[in-house]
């Protein structure tokens, strides 16, 4: 490994493909570490937070590494975090699933709710519609499949347009029965519905797109 390769920490919580992500980031050519060790994940250049599974489940083993606040520091310096499924769902700032409703991290506004579609869960290839100015999507195909496996989603998009201090974030959209978001470039916090990991040549690209900006 060079010594210039990125240092990545993917989040250990519990709740996640941490094994997929971590070889397809060192295929990239980052230097990947699966850990939930409080000041390895605040000090990497770059910090992947996977997730499958059931939002309040995911909330509980986040929580129960401090992984809320590691999440909201590393943002607060700047510093890059990435979410990808489940670990998307959580920054936002409730989940809802079986009419209970669970608090997440609050980076945005919104509801992550079920997908309201004929076949649910929503599994396999999709594809997106990225913002023009996308810097995740940079060099692929606007035709590129992605690979999805969810069953919740946020619906709605929440948070109001920049101003001239604030740059609006990039939402990227995805169609299964209805829109949902499928990825958000927010400064240093991205996020994908879909698995990057699972994705191809197209996922290599997105998560090399990120390693660049490390």
């Amino acid at each position: 490994m060079s010594t210039s390769a990125k240092n990545v920490v993917v989040l250990d919580y519990g709740f996640g493909n941490v094994r997929s992500a971590e070889r397809a980031l060192a295929r990239a050519g980052a230097d990947v570490e699966i850990t939930a060790d409080f000041d390895k994940a605040m000090n990497a250049d770059g910090l992947l937070v996977p997730g499958v599974g059931a939002f309040a489940a995911c909330m509980a083993g986040l929580k129960s590494v401090r992984g809320e606040w590691i999440i909201g520091r590393r943002l607060a310096g700047g510093r890059p975090v990435m979410g990808i499924c489940v670990g998307m769902q959580i920054l936002f700032a409730r989940g809802v699933e079986h009419g209970v409703e669970t608090e997440g991290c609050d980076e945005w506004p919104g509801t992550v709710e079920p997908l309201r579609a004929p076949v649910v869960p929503h599994m396999g290839w999709n594809t997106v519609k990225a913002p023009e100015d996308t810097k995740l999507f940079a060099g692929l195909d606007p035709d590129e499949r992605y690979y999805f496996v969810h069953s919740y989603a946020v619906r709605h998009w929440e948070l109001e347009v920049g101003n001239a201090h604030i740059r609006a974030p990039k939402v990227t959209w995805a169609t299964h029965g209805e829109p949902f978001v499928a990825a958000v470039e927010n400064g240093p916090l991205w996020a994908t519905q879909f698995h990057p990991e699972k994705s191809g040549d197209a996922g290599a690209q997105l998560l090399t797109n990120w390693l660049d900006t490390l």
